[in-house]
């Protein structure tokens, strides 16, 4: 009888002391709540509870973690549809409120972001809208630090994957990126002969003697020329006097200097 009494309170002991002692993992925390009330948090580690009394609620990690928002629509100041998505860094820091505060802080801070993402999109126009992606994820940040504050929530750092518009505006962007390309190319080109012919022009006034200078330079180009010409199979080769093609400005020189 005696042993069946010691027995029956060492199970009791044995079943009280596993029911009571809870184990947090590192980098976790735990809820308890007393009669349904909230009690405590656990820490990492071996921690007592009342068994009967007490329930863990919940185990969560309070490292940091990551939230993939999948691509969504958004639309430009100047009305170009493109896809967006984001990845928000965040962490819990006061898991109490985080349990107590919201139903689903997930799905809400999705939600968050989308709605922040698309109307920070919706204040930039298509081109600069490339080179404000760090002002949007400032942006964003922003607001989800201030909306999570609630929640118990630290948001650390958004980033923004990608800004995808469709193809057409893509080919659009090409063809505009290339003419800006051959619009400065033309550009420099010019510049350069204009800047060739000012220091032709400031040698030859250098020399005391331009005009001389000037047919020879003539004289050479037009052989230059006549060679390139003569290396061709197929070319008919047709022989000029030079000096009947620098008359012309040999001619205008003579009347610059003779106005002076």
């Amino acid at each position: 009888m005696f042993s069946s009494i010691l027995a029956v309170l060492t199970f009791l002991i044995f079943g009280y002391t596993a029911g009571s002692v809870k184990i947090v993992k590192e980098g976790n925390a735990a809820l308890v709540e007393r009669l349904g009330r909230f009690k405590r948090t656990l820490k990492p580690g071996l921690n007592m509870i009342v068994p009967l009394l007490d329930t863990v609620v919940l185990q969560d990690s309070m490292r940091e973690q990551t939230l993939d928002i999948p691509p969504q629509r958004a639309i430009t100041s100047d009305n170009v549809n493109l896809e967006v998505d984001a990845i928000i860094y965040w962490r819990i820091y006061d898991l109490e409120k985080t349990y107590y505060a919201i139903e689903d802080v997930e799905f809400a801070m999705q939600e968050l972001v989308i709605t922040t993402l698309r109307s920070e999109v919706g204040k930039i126009r298509f081109q600069t809208l490339f080179s404000s992606r760090d002002d949007i994820n400032r942006a964003l940040l922003d607001v989800l630090d201030e909306a999570t504050a609630p929640w118990g929530l630290k948001v650390n750092r958004v980033e923004i994957q990608k800004l995808d518009p469709p193809q057409d505006v893509l080919e659009a962007m090409q063809k505009e990126t290339a003419a800006t390309f051959a619009k400065n190319a033309k550009i420099s080109e010019a510049q350069a002969d204009v800047e060739s012919m000012r220091i032709l022009s400031e040698a030859l006034e250098a020399t005391g003697n331009g005009k001389d200078v000037l047919n020879y330079l003539l004289a050479r180009h037009y052989v230059s020329a006549n060679q390139k010409i003569g290396e061709s199979d197929n070319s008919k080769v047709l022989f000029m006097d030079p000096k009947a093609l620098t008359e012309g400005l040999v001619d205008l020189i003579n009347e610059g200097d003779a106005s002076e």
